[in-house]
Formats: structure tokens, sequence, C-alpha cells
């Protein structure tokens, strides 16, 4: 059977209720970086504002944003990036009556199978089987291999296992991975991995600790500032593995995000928090299929950028595909707890998630 994007539905905009709605309500934001009382916040979902009479969907959103109606279209902006003047949309109401619709269904299946008010077993844990959501991902990652953008998040545990290492090497080898986002350890510890075998000193493979290995990723930062950035440093020490030469190797962008507790930091890492959320908003706002693995805080933060559609540029609106795995079910749950309704999670090992995904997609490791 081949594999097909579900459908988008979009608002019945014909019907009564929605041609006798009022417009939106717009209001200018008294200085840069503050809304007006009243302002409407974005969720996850499409929004329609109903603008001189027509509806228009907010195309590039991203939710607890505002929407500003600026050039004919709607733009979702952070707060504090508005400018003094900028056009924003006032109302707290989603259901189209003050010009502002909230479209929770677009990609509901036709059918529902099974809709028992008690019934076991509906949220996702260490007890689930996610044999088919394997299944599924294999499909996606397919299709937005040709016809898509699959943006990663992924922890330093990937550069903790030497087979984990090598299997999502190869999924960037094969087209898999169109945008990396991290933060310094992911890019610390897979270096050292590279050039010393080792990951805060414990070798990757036989997983023995080495003499003075705590040292190694201080080394590894170290000597990279030396070289004055990495891909000198790959080149000076002769790097031919991991996850950081294949970036390099095939041209794939990756966004190192800094955090107060990091060590170094390598080059490229951004210290600039708002720095950093804007370069790794640049990634997300094209992302069709987002996975995030082994993170809690870079998960939410990207969650918090990627809403349940796109709009792609023939003016087609279709699905974000979320993943969160991880060990632990806080985090694979966590999610939803923060807005990011539509994220699926897969509560597992993510080295062993990794080689198995690979090996699921015909890859070698």
């Amino acid at each position: 059977m081949t594999f097909s994007l579900r459908k988008y539905t979009a608002p019945d905009f014909t019907k009564k209720s929605f041609r006798t709605a009022s417009n939106a309500a717009l209001e200018s934001a008294p200085a840069d970086g503050v809304a007006p009382s009243g302002f409407h916040a974005m969720s996850i979902f499409p929004e329609y504002f109903k603008i001189d009479g027509k509806w228009l969907l907010a195309e590039e959103s991203r939710m607890d944003c505002v929407p500003v109606y600026r050039n004919g279209k709607i733009e979702v902006t952070e707060f504090r990036k508005l400018k003094k003047g900028d056009s924003v949309v006032l109302g707290r109401s989603e259901d189209g009556n003050e010009g502002i619709y909230v479209h929770t269904g677009g990609f509901l299946e036709e059918t529902a199978k099974c809709r028992e008010a008690f019934a076991f077993r509906q949220n996702r844990s260490r007890e689930t089987a996610f044999s088919r959501d394997y299944d599924e991902l294999y499909e996606i990652l397919r299709h937005d291999r040709k016809s898509g953008k699959i943006v990663w998040v992924m922890g330093p545990a990937f550069a903790f296992d030497h087979d984990a290492r090598e299997a999502f090497s190869k999924l960037i080898a094969n087209g898999y991975v169109d945008a990396l986002l991290a933060g310094n350890a992911l890019a610390t510890h897979d270096l050292e991995a590279a050039c010393l075998h080792t990951a805060l000193g414990q070798n990757i493979y036989t997983q023995e600790l080495q003499p003075n290995g705590h040292y190694n990723h201080l080394d590894t930062i170290n000597r990279v500032k030396q070289c004055g950035s990495i891909p000198e440093f790959l080149r000076q020490e002769q790097i031919n593995n991991g996850i950081i030469w294949s970036c390099e190797q095939f041209h794939v962008p990756y966004v190192l995000a800094g955090s107060i507790r990091d060590d170094g930091p390598l080059p490229p890492v951004i210290a600039d928090v708002y720095a950093a959320q804007d370069r790794m908003r640049d990634e997300v706002r094209t992302a069709t299929t987002v996975l995030c693995l082994a993170t809690t805080l870079h998960s939410i933060a990207v969650g918090n950028m990627t809403p349940s559609y796109r709009v792609m540029t023939d003016g087609t609106v279709r699905e974000v595909y979320f993943y969160c795995v991880d060990i632990s079910e806080f985090t694979a749950n966590k999610l939803s707890d923060r807005g990011s309704l539509s994220a699926k999670g897969i509560v597992t090992n993510v080295q062993d998630f990794i080689v198995t995904l690979t090996k699921g997609l015909g890859l070698s490791i």
C-alpha cells in the first residue's frame, strides 16, 4: 500500500456563521516588544483571521506568538520582535465570531474506530508497543526525504554509543537529515568520540573508562578552539567519521544552542539564547517532520516553535509529523503539557531507536 499524507480539510467559509462573523479587531502595538491589551495568542493549529471580509490563514505559525496583519497577510511574530505601530489581532474567542477561527479538525481521520468513554491503555508508556510507530516512521521519512524537510533535535546520548553514531551518520549520508538542532554537548562528545574513541572519557564501544578520561572532552574543545573552527579541526585531525563530520561532509546545517552549563563551548555554539532561538526557528519554519530525541529542554523549545501544519510552496496545507523519543515517560509526554498536542511519544532507549530505525530503512550499519 502506497503511503500518502492525510488530507487537509479546510473550514467551509460559505457557512452563514463565517459569512456573518465580524472582521478581526486590529490595534497598533504601543511600543517595541509590547502587544496591545487583549492580543490574540497563537496555538499549534491552523488559525484563520477575517480581514476586510476575507478569511486569511496564518501560513507560518508558532505557539504563544501574536498575529500581525502586514502587507495583506497574517504574519506570526514573537513578542520581542513586535515593532511600535504593528497591526496586532485582538480577541480571545476561537469559534469565528470575533473573526478568529482555530481549526482543530483539519487532519482528523474520516472515521473513529473506538470512542468508548472508558478504556485501558490510552496513554503512551513503557508498556506501549511501538511497532506501528516504526512502520509509520519508515514511510514518513521515505516520503519526506523526497518531498519534505526532516529536522532532528538531539541530545548527547547518541555520541556515547558507537552504533548510534554510525546509524545517524548513515541517515545523514542517505538524505534523511535536512537539519540538526542540538547543544554544545552532542557536538563535543561526538568530536571526542571521533578523535579519541571516548565520550566523557568512556570508550564508546567497550564502555571502559580511560585513564584521565574526564579530560578528554575538555581537550577536544580546546583543540577545536586552537584550530579556530570545527571544519579546520576535522581537517587537521584527519577525522572521517561521526555525526558532525557527516553534517559537514554532506552540507547539513546544524544549530548548536548554548546552555548555562556548557563547557568551552565549541566555536559555533550560539551563546545568545534569542539568537539561537532565531536560528532554530529558521530551520523549523519549513520542517515537515521533526524528531526530538533524548533532550527535554530542546524538545520543549522546538515543540513551541512547531505548528501542526505547514503551507507548502504550491499553497497546499499538510500535516507536520512530530515525534519525541526518550527513555523517560516524563519527557515523552511532557510536550502535550506544554501545548504541543500533536507530538507523539515513543518511550525507548534512543540509541536502540536510531539503530532500529536505520536498519528498518534498509541501511546497513
